[in-house]
């Protein structure tokens, strides 16, 4: 009677032993999490999922953005087609009143085509921006709406884009030869009498519109990308946006 007593109390404390062992173990496990970096997410660390996204807005001016820089880019694209500022729909109306149609369809499509010559131009000052984008927060830009990732890059980086975007802007215009077909425009405009004189920066109106086209088709391919797995084309983008699938 006295072994089995013995034999139990050996037994109770082997596994009390155990038990004390496998929650320290734990706990000591736990602790080894807590103080992993703050930038490792499961097996993906931050570096990892902000190169996935930055890959994505890659792929989103290789395959979207450059369709902007075809003839008709812009113009036969209705999502990002240049249409005439408020400032100008009155001029636009006045000219096709007196018989001058064919000038302000011309003065809209040489807005379209001075766009699509720029892009084509500036497609590196785009690339660039997203090389040098860096996300404070990579993990939420995943995990958040369909187009994060964009949105993120318009707001952190239009300013600066603004700045190089708007030389180019103006050498298309030349280019074209939409200034010459404006200055045109405006000079019979301001010639009918009893009308309001006009006299817009149109190459300031045209960078703006140019940009969120751009920021439009590149948002095109983040939807893509987030939602079909077959535009993940690369292993870092399967490995990164199969994260934000069991959202």
């Amino acid at each position: 009677m006295t072994y089995r007593l013995k034999l139990k109390d050996i037994m109770k404390k082997i596994t009390l032993g155990l038990l004390a062992f496998t929650l320290f173990g734990c706990a000591e496990m736990q602790q080894v999490m807590d103080q992993l970096p703050q930038g490792t997410t499961g097996i993906l660390s931050q570096m990892e999922i902000g190169n996935g996204l930055k890959e994505a807005l890659d792929n989103g001016i290789s395959k979207q953005v450059s369709k902007l820089t075809a003839t008709d880019g812009f113009l036969k694209n209705e999502a990002v087609k240049i249409l005439l500022p408020d400032e100008l729909q009155t001029v636009d109306k006045k000219l096709r009143q007196i018989g001058l149609s064919s000038l302000a369809d011309e003065g809209l499509k040489v807005l379209n085509r001075a766009a699509e010559d720029a892009v084509k131009e500036a497609t590196p000052i785009f690339v660039n921006a997203v090389k040098q984008i860096s996300f404070s927060d990579a993990k939420n830009i995943l995990m958040g709406n369909n187009t994060a990732a964009t949105s993120y890059l318009q707001s952190s980086t239009s300013t600066s884009l603004y700045g190089k975007f708007n030389p180019v802007i103006k050498n298309s215009f030349a280019k074209v030869g939409a200034d010459k077909v404006w200055t045109n425009i405006i000079t019979k405009y301001n010639s009918i009498p009893f009308v309001d004189k006009v006299n817009p920066d149109l190459t300031d109106y045209t960078t703006n519109k140019a940009m969120e086209g751009v920021f439009k088709m590149i948002a095109v391919e983040e939807q893509n990308i987030r939602g079909n797995f077959s535009a993940r084309s690369s292993d870092l983008l399967k490995k990164v946006f199969a994260m934000q699938d069991k959202k």
